[in-house]
């Protein structure tokens, strides 16, 4: 059963131990424990739907039970945790509904336009920026789940493509690709829960893009169910025939239109993939040696580069102290004392082409004072990818709150972004009284930048309205300090609503007027997913 209030599944734990609490003790201060609200108080809070008793269209159900709401209502971000674990819902979706096909989309669409009904998309429910939520208004709320639409409906061997529903799982989606030999090579952290028409629709980006593509390579084409009519996109090797429309879907956020299915680009599955982590001295020795790396274009499928605190903070919450120590003896005696940071490095694709390139940048990095220690921390990261986020949940129990920023910036601003951001982080909260832990891995690399990677460690106050003011402060100035220092305000995360009010100094008043206008055409009425991606000018 998955979480209603948390991320994940209910049987999975990540507990932090005994050291990790003191490691946070000892730099913000000890964290106090405190009661979550219970599922059925939530539910309860709700006001009653107001779409109970309308009929839906013929052969569907509408959903209006507040169970079924409660768990559509939030997604995955600090003040959505907060209302879930306070019992502050706000406001809900009146109803669900779970379509089987394009075809009952559609139907629902027009039917809600008729009734004028407000829709919010919904994949996996793993947005980290607002995606989801219900905005106050008038109009009754109906959120369409697309968790049916999650078959392989055509793979293409020879073409490389394959067209899913776009509801389907990460997970799901590349075991029905393995059953073939192919994979897609999309993981987000988010890829136990989030979905492949939630990719396309937030421009999301894997942890191994850098072989594979972000999202925007792999997406092909389509069909999008708008309120205007249906929308369908080829799949083309490629084309000069005016504006690609796989752009305006791409990032849309469920503003235009809801992706029902989607045709992707493959790959044959990996004969050989394994992760090797190199420690550097200095940060700066680390970033000159990524930045090669990324520049020289070597093959590999993933570069994350730690910075020294983030580094600290591994390894004290990895366990296995003795072990541990042992290494840090090691790197030490080798010049990785304290300031050092690691590199990890994935290489992926048949075994020769997957070892060379891992040889040559393990050259590379020798040249900068790299110390190469093998695949144990690689395979330990492997293994923990996308069980990290549990994190969330050990950390909420103890008291503490993590949230994260990303950006992108050219490689001459990563460093003075990544300062500014943690200190941002720590002046914000210090305005609150309390301390934060921030640290900072640069998650993708390019030969033209990096996105910049942040998370924040902070204690819970155990009242909602001081934790929801805490996180404002932290989020505006982090946010503030990323647009200072010309950053994308989002690098894979996208929009919603909490980055929506710093997309103008990156896309202009013009380029907002023309997102605007190309959002009315397809959705006159305003009906999908208002509040998310921009605004109305006031």
């Amino acid at each position: 059963m998955r979480r209603w209030n948390g991320w994940g599944d209910e049987s999975v734990a990540y507990p932090l131990h005994e050291g990790a609490l003191g490691f946070l003790a000892d730099r913000i201060g000890a964290g106090a424990p405190f009661a979550d609200a219970p599922f059925a108080a939530a539910c309860a809070a709700l006001a009653p739907s107001r779409l109970a008793g309308l009929q839906p269209p013929a052969g569907m159900a509408l959903h209006t039970d507040a169970p079924t709401r409660v768990r559509h209502a939030l997604g995955q971000s600090l003040p959505d945790w907060l209302r879930l674990r306070y019992g502050c819902i706000g406001t809900a979706p009146d109803g669900v509904a779970f379509p089987e096909c394009g075809a009952d989309v559609r139907a629902l669409l027009d039917w809600a336009r008729a009734q004028r009904v407000t829709v919010i998309p919904y994949g996996g429910g793993t947005s980290v920026a607002g995606h989801v939520t219900a905005q106050p208004a008038a109009r009754p709320v109906l959120t369409i789940s697309l968790a049916r639409l999650a078959q392989l409906v055509h793979l293409d061997r020879e073409a490389q493509l394959a067209t899913f529903g776009a509801g389907v799982f990460g997970p799901d989606l590349e075991a029905q690709l393995r059953a073939h030999g192919c994979v897609l090579g999309h993981y987000p952290q988010s890829f136990e829960y989030s979905t492949l028409g939630g990719w396309i629709a937030t421009r999301s980006s894997g942890q191994q893009s850098l072989r594979y593509g972000r999202i925007e390579q792999l997406f092909a084409g389509g069909v999008v169910e708008t309120p205007r009519g249906t929308l369908r996109i080829p799949a083309f090797p490629a084309s000069a025939a005016g504006t690609d429309l796989r752009e305006i879907v791409l990032g849309s956020e469920g503003r235009l239109g809801i992706v029902t299915e989607a045709t992707v680009r493959v790959s044959p599955a990996p004969e050989y993939e394994a992760f090797h982590a190199v420690f550097f001295p200095t940060w700066e020795e680390g970033i000159a040696a990524a930045r090669a790396l990324a520049q020289a274009r070597a093959g590999l499928s993933l570069l994350r580069l730690s910075n020294p605190t983030e580094t600290v903070t591994m390894l004290a919450l990895a366990g296995h102290r003795r072990l541990v120590g042992l290494l840090e003896r090691w790197l030490r005696v080798r010049g990785c004392g304290e300031g050092k940071c690691m590199l990890l490095i994935g290489v992926s694709g048949t075994r020769a082409q997957a070892r060379g390139a891992l040889a040559a940048a393990l050259a590379s990095c020798r040249a900068r004072r790299g110390r190469h220690v093998g695949r144990k921390l690689g395979d330990k990261w492997r293994q923990g990818r996308f069980r990290n986020v549990y994190l969330r949940n050990a950390a909420w129990q103890h008291g503490y709150a993590i949230d994260t920023v990303e950006t992108a910036v050219d490689w001459p601003r990563v460093t003075p972004t990544m300062q500014a951001v943690e200190a941002a982080a720590a002046q914000a909260l210090a305005g609150c009284g309390e301390a934060v832990h921030a640290y900072t891995h640069l998650s993708h690399l390019y030969p033209q930048g990096a996105s910049v990677y942040s998370t924040f460690v902070y204690r819970l106050a155990g009242d909602f309205d001081t934790d929801m003011a805490r996180w404002r402060a932290l989020k505006g100035a982090v946010s503030a300090a990323i647009v200072a220092n010309g950053g994308t305000i989002s690098h894979q995360h996208g929009v919603g609503t909490d980055h929506a009010p710093y997309l103008a100094a990156e896309k202009g008043t013009e380029g907002l007027a023309a997102i605007r206008a190309m959002l009315r055409h397809f959705d006159p009425d305003g009906m999908l997913n208002p509040g998310k991606l921009v605004t109305e000018p006031a």
